[in-house]
This record gives C-alpha cells, structure tokens and sequence, in this order.
C-alpha cells in the first residue's frame, strides 16, 4: 500500500470514527411527528408478512387516511426493523437509518473523486473528495433528516439516486446490461425525487464526456449531442414514469398539495436563499418551520430571492465555461436540479429543513471544489511550509468539528417530545401546531394551565384545525369543564367529518367518564372510517367489553386477530369475551386475591369512572393501609368526594396528597377545583 493510499484509510477512519461520535447520542431518540401514524401507531408494519401487500395496498403505510400512499420500499423497512427490535424500541429504528447514511457517504467518496478526477490530474483530488464528504457526513443540517425516522424516505431515494449514478458513471458495463436502472426503479418507491437523476446525468455526460458547458446546451449544433445522450438515459426514463406512473394510479392524487400554485413557486427563490445561507450558518434550524407562502411579488423577500437565483445561475454557467471548474457548476446544477420536486409542486409546508438534505450533495461538492482548486495555487507555498500546511490541517479540523459539534446538540433536541416541541416554538413562533404540540407535552405531566396557554397561542393562528379542537376538548374534559370539552369535540366532528380521530377521542373521553353506551356509537364510526386504526379497534374492544355485549365484542376481537395474531388487547379480552366476566368484577377479584396498593388505586379509577364513587373511596383507604405515602391515592378519593360535593373532605385529601409531594400538579388542580366549588356552594 503507496503512502497516499494508506493516509487517505487512516483519515477515512478517523471521519467513520468521528461520525460515530457525532451521532452517538442520537440513537437514543424518541419518535416525532409524523413517526406516529407511520410507525408507533401503523399496525401493518408489526407483521412482517405483511411486505407484499406494502407494494399494493395504499392503506398500509399509515394509520392515519390523510396520509395513505404507497412508498413500500420505506414501509418495508420499518417493518424489519420492528421484527428485529421485537417491537417499538427506537434504537434499531435509527441504526438501520444510520447504516444506510454511512453506505451513501462511501458511494458519495466514490463519486467525487470521479467527477474531480475528470478535469483535475493531481494527487489531491482524494483529499478534497474526502473532505467533501466529511462535510456532508458532518453537517449539522442532516441532523433534522437522520434524527427523523420517516424521513429515511429521503435518505433511502438518494442512497438510490446515488447508487444508479454510481454505476452509470463509474462500470461502464452497467450501461449496456442496464443494470444501473434497477436502483432507481427501487428508488421511485421510496420517494419521488429519483425522478431528478436522468437530468443529473444527462448533465454529467454533457459536462464531462462531451466536455459542453452550460452555454454549448443552447447552441444548434449541439442539439444532436443533446438528443444521442437523452437516448441513451431513454430506458431509465421510460422505467421511472414507468414505477412513478403505477404510484400515482394506486394513490389516485398527490397528498400534501394545498397552497397556491403561483404565490408558492414565486416564494422558492428565497426558500433556496434559505437553504444556501444554513448551509453556512445552520443557526435556526427547526422541526417544523411557521414559513408561509409570499404573495406580494414586489415583497423584499421575493426580490432577494431573485438575485440570489440570479447569482446562482450566473454563477453555474460561468463555471461551465472551463474544464476545470466544471465540477462547480456541476455541484450547483445537483443543488438546483434536487430542489425541483419541492419547488414546483405546491405542498402544504413552503419549506422544511430535511429537504435540504439531498440538494446539500452537490452544495457541499461545489464548495468544497472551489475551496480545494482556490487551495491548490498555493501548493507549492504549502508543501514548503510546514507551519502553513498544518494551518490548512486545522482550518480543515475546525470546519468538520464546528459542524459536528451543531450535529451533537441538535442531536439533543430531537430526544423527546417536551425538547423537541419546545425548540419549535422557539425556532418558529407563528407555527400553531407546533404550539399545540408542546402544550400536549405539558397536558401529559399534568400542567393544565401552561397547556392551556399554548393551545390558545395556537388557536389564534389556526382556529380551524381539527386536531387543536380534539386536544382543547381533551384537556378541558381533564380540568371538569365537562360543557366546554363536549363543544370542542362536537366542533372538531364538525371541522372534519370524515376523520376518525374526532370520533375516537370524543369516544375515549366517553369511556374514560363512563358513558359507555354513547362511546359506543363514536367508536364505531372511527372504526367505520378508519380500521386500519388499532387504537380504534382497542377502544371499541373495551367498550364493547365494558357493555358486556360478548357477541360484538367475539367478533370483533377475531377480525383484530386476523390482522395481527399476536395483539394483547385482542388476546386478553378474547378469554375475558369466553367467561363472560365483567372487567369491574375482575378487577375487583384480582385486587382481592392478590393485593398490592397499585391494584387498588386502578380499582378506585375504575370504581370513579362507574360513578361508584363511595366504593372509589373505600378502595384507596385500601391502598393506603398498604403504602400510607401513596400520593394518587389520596388524589383519587379528592377526585372522589368533589363528585359527591363533599368539597371539604375532597380538599383534606388533596392537601395530604401535597404534603407527600407539594408539587404533585394533578393534586394542586383537584385541589383548586374543589376549593372553587365550595366557594361557589356557600
């Protein structure tokens, strides 16, 4: 092995090494945003015999119908993963991603260095591919891709535009056998933007094989080496409208397309000026942007993005002129030519940061180029000092680190929800969802009033949304304002008739207060419009069970079988269905039999959510004969007497409840309510 050979292997694996580390504390992050229809709750990918029908069934890809389409490539994927993990543990999820980041950053080195190694004949073109590709490896804004579980899409369908241009540019036979077109037939069903890679290699070939510019493309007599080259690709256009064309006929539409088409497209410029500053200065990254469509065409934002577009083009075709800044041009031709299926089409997000992470392939490359051919005028001035080329060494270093060091922290961000959400309400202000969405967090450890503030931020900006009213209606059902919380579920039923979701919340607050018989009718229709939802068929279970109506409940629980032989719901209640035992009565059995103080406090729940709300308080003196600190046991007999309006009792036991844990929120707000009623009682 040459020493060129050997530095360039030790180098690689100081970057894997750094990469590992740059990520190592990502693996560990939870699922986000759209990861919950797609994977947490997605039965389908919980079989793993289920693959086949991923490439047919529409239905498949997500528990949710707003989003049903047909990415099976993607799809399959989650279900290994879920086969591997045994489940939903996070872990695996992000390591098959990973994998396949560290296979496109090999393939990526691989192309670099034949795209330098056209126009440039030295001994650094293997320095600067590397460093390109550290750069991408490193770069804080892939952060929001790698760390986003359903956005493997994104990385699967440029693994795949990577690896076809691979093959075509670097075995010449693949072009003959037409092996090169396979990966991207593979592509097509992970995302829609393998449809870009006929256009980068048509340029490719122009550039370098023809050694045309930009310029030459306009020029007649050119027209004929234009069209020879469209020929050759003809097979791997003809096979992508091909798969693309059976997607969109499955599909029957494009999901997501909802604003303007004319004020979205004028508004790309500066979304691209976006994209080209963070490459930069990734300072304000967010996971789920406030961006808006611009519809003033005289807007500065409108005009500064058409000088930069300007500057962008001017830019590409001047470098296109010479052979060896060719791979300039060629690197901002693969940003634009990336950004294309995001700009034209007019999806419902102007923009969103994971987009940048196929355009950034050729960003990174250009600029890189331009460092390293800028660089190379002073060789011989560095080879002679050796102080001058460890300063390179270390603005090289510095550059890698700083980027790996954002990665690291945005790495944090994306740990839970509370962080996650929490970040975008600070990154984007005027994104309602994102404030309804760190409000969830705070309604889930009990801060009603903090929820409450946030749910109402985001009211003001979306006041029609949906699923703001469902969690309004949820929330203000866990703070007794029973009137209120009926308005917010009916007005979300409204807003969105056809959904399951209001029904099923609607119906879940039903069954938790009881109202078994009125759950029951809101239940079925969820199911009815959604079966594909597991959270619809488990609530229908229990409420059929809570009814004791044992022939629905049998049928139901074997259909739910059918689709997945190994659910517990489904498991549990069909012997519970075979006894015909009530769950009150074996619950109170089982406390009996075998107590323990948490058995006894989910007794007292069940007792509360009856209306038995004597036997609630009995049961939690039980409890606390067994563990006298029980915090929720004193919680739940406070709970217990304001529904019996016994308002001083209900604060005794609150206040006791306090005096185990001051800042327990859930006693704090039964203990605010029950001081209200007694003030409102005398």
């Amino acid at each position: 092995m040459n020493v060129k050979k050997r530095n360039i292997l030790i180098l690689s694996l100081i970057l894997f090494v750094g990469l590992l580390l740059t990520y190592s504390n990502h693996f560990k992050n939870g699922f986000h945003f759209d990861d919950s229809h797609t994977i947490v709750d997605n039965v389908n990918i919980r079989n793993i015999k289920n693959i086949p029908k991923f490439f047919v069934d529409t239905k498949m890809v997500s528990s949710s119908k707003d989003h049903w389409g047909l990415r099976p490539v993607v799809t399959t994927t989650l279900a290994i993963d879920y086969w591997i993990a045994g489940g939903l543990n996070p872990f695996y999820f992000h390591l098959s991603t990973f994998i396949i980041y560290l296979f496109l950053l090999v393939l990526l080195f691989y192309m670099y260095k034949k795209i330098v190694s056209n126009v440039l004949e030295h001994d650094w073109r293997m320095y600067i591919s590397l460093f390109a590709v550290g750069w991408f490896g490193l770069h804080t804004v892939n952060a929001e891709t790698i760390n986003y579980i359903i956005s493997r899409s994104d990385v699967l369908s440029t693994f795949f535009i990577v690896l076809s241009f691979c093959l075509y540019v670097l075995k010449p036979k693949s072009r003959k056998n037409y092996l090169y077109i396979l990966p991207a037939l593979i592509g097509v069903l992970a995302k829609e933007t393998i449809i870009v890679l006929p256009m980068l290699l048509f340029v490719y070939i122009f550039f370098f094989e023809k050694d045309k510019s930009v310029v030459d493309f306009f020029k007649i007599r050119y027209a004929k080496t234009s069209f020879n080259i469209f020929l050759k690709l003809l097979p791997l256009i003809i096979g992508i409208i091909a798969v693309q064309s059976y997607t969109l006929i499955k599909t029957g539409s494009i999901a997501g397309l909802s604003n303007n088409v004319f004020h979205y497209i004028q508004t790309q410029p500066f979304v691209w000026f976006h994209y080209c500053v963070s490459f930069f200065l990734p300072f304000s990254l967010s996971g789920d942007t406030d961006w808006t469509v611009i519809t003033n065409f005289f807007d500065d934002r409108i005009i500064a993005g058409i000088i930069f577009l300007g500057a962008l083009i001017y830019i590409t075709v001047k470098t296109s002129l010479r052979k060896n800044t060719r791979p300039i041009s060629f690197g901002l031709i693969w940003f634009m030519f990336a950004l294309l299926p995001t700009s034209l089409a007019p999806l419902s997000e102007v923009m969103n940061d994971h987009r940048m992470f196929f355009p950034f392939i050729g960003l990174t490359f250009s600029i890189t180029y331009a460092i390293g051919l800028y660089v190379l005028k002073f060789e011989r001035q560095l080879t002679l000092s050796k102080w001058k080329m460890n300063s390179l060494r270390l603005g090289i270093f510095v550059i890698l680190f700083s980027y790996a060091y954002g990665t690291y922290q945005r790495n944090k961000v994306w740990l839970n929800d509370e962080t996650f959400w929490y970040d975008v309400t600070q990154k984007s202000p005027k994104n309602g969802r994102g404030l309804m969405n760190y409000g969830l967090t705070q309604m889930s450890k009990g801060d009603y009033s903090k929820a409450s503030t946030y749910f109402n931020k985001a009211l003001k900006i979306y006041p029609n949304y949906h699923i703001l009213h469902i969690n309004l209606g949820i929330l203000n059902s866990a703070m007794k304002k029973t009137t209120k919380a009926e308005e917010y579920f009916n007005s979300a039923i409204a807003l969105k008739p056809n959904d399951d979701l209001p029904y099923y919340f609607y119906a879940r607050n039903l069954h938790k207060k009881g109202a078994f018989a009125k759950a029951k009718n809101y239940s079925e229709k969820a199911i009815s419009l959604n079966p594909y939802n597991l959270a619809n068929r488990h609530l229908l279970i229990k409420t059929y069970y809570s009814l004791n109506d044992w022939d629905n409940l049998r049928g139901l629980v074997d259909k739910t079988l059918a689709i997945l032989p190994n659910d517990e719901v489904a498991l549990k209640h069909k012997e519970l269905a075979i006894g015909k035992k009530d769950a009150l009565t074996l619950k109170a059995e089982e406390a009996e039999n075998n107590p323990t103080a948490e058995k006894y406090l989910n007794l007292s729940l069940s007792y509360y959510n009856n209306k038995m709300y004597s036997k609630c308080i009995e049961t939690c003196e039980k409890a606390l004969k067994i563990r006298p600190d029980y915090k929720e046991a004193y919680n739940n007999i406070c709970s217990a007497y304001s529904a019996l309006k016994m308002y001083e009792k209900a604060i005794e036991a609150c206040e006791k409840s306090l005096g185990i844990d001051s800042v327990y929120q859930r006693a704090k707000n039964n203990l605010n309510y029950a001081k209200k009623q007694l003030k409102v009682k005398k």
